[in-house]
């Protein structure tokens, strides 16, 4: 994997792309959203993404996201099929108090989140992107070397080829710089169930 495998699906108006460190600076208003609860549809957040018909792998990224500082700021991984077919997961900042650490799926039209509130204090935070055919896996970690699971789901049109990478947005009316690096494939981290079959 090198950066040049990588291609924007919405290319952002600010950014910086280098060998071992990408920038974007977020464009105020800009979202992933499909429907669920709010009932709008966003969808124009920057995303950077690579192809892949392998089945069985794992992607690593880290974000420092130092400078958010606006309700919904974020940045992470994500996998962007179409406008109603994807994932993500991030960190999205609160208020001075908390912010969620959080994933969204979104299968055919309808999105769902699920977060849990960490301190407003945390900056950086590694993701671990794992595939198994159709099946997705997605962990976080704060120091890059033990995970933890945040989210298993399955993507009805995650059968094929994929793309998949990073994103960074701001819903509201704000900006600020994500940063990315120690980004990274390996094999499948994400290891077959062990007791019960099918193994």
């Amino acid at each position: 994997m090198t950066i040049h495998d990588f291609k924007w699906t919405r290319e952002p108006d600010d950014y910086s792309i280098k060998s071992d460190r990408i920038e974007i600076t977020t464009m105020p208003h800009t979202d992933l959203w499909q429907r669920t609860y709010y009932h709008f549809r966003n969808d124009n957040a920057p995303v950077l993404q690579m192809e892949t018909e392998e089945k069985f792998f794992s992607f690593i990224v880290k974000t420092d996201f130092s400078e958010s500082h606006h309700r919904f700021d974020q940045c992470g991984i994500v996998m962007y099929l179409d406008s109603e077919n994807w994932l993500k997961g991030s960190v999205e900042y609160e208020n001075e108090s908390f912010q969620h650490l959080g994933s969204v799926v979104t299968n055919h039209g309808y999105s769902d989140w699920a977060t849990t509130a960490i301190p407003t204090a945390v900056k950086v935070m590694w993701y671990r992107f794992s595939r198994r055919e159709d099946d997705y896996c997605m962990e976080c970690s704060q120091d890059g070397e033990t995970f933890t699971q945040m989210r298993i789901c399955h993507m009805w049109e995650g059968a094929g080829k994929i793309s998949f990478g990073i994103y960074a947005c701001s819903p509201e009316d704000s900006s600020f710089k994500a940063v990315f690096t120690d980004m990274g494939i390996t094999e499948c981290a994400w290891k077959a169930h062990d007791g019960q079959q099918p193994d």
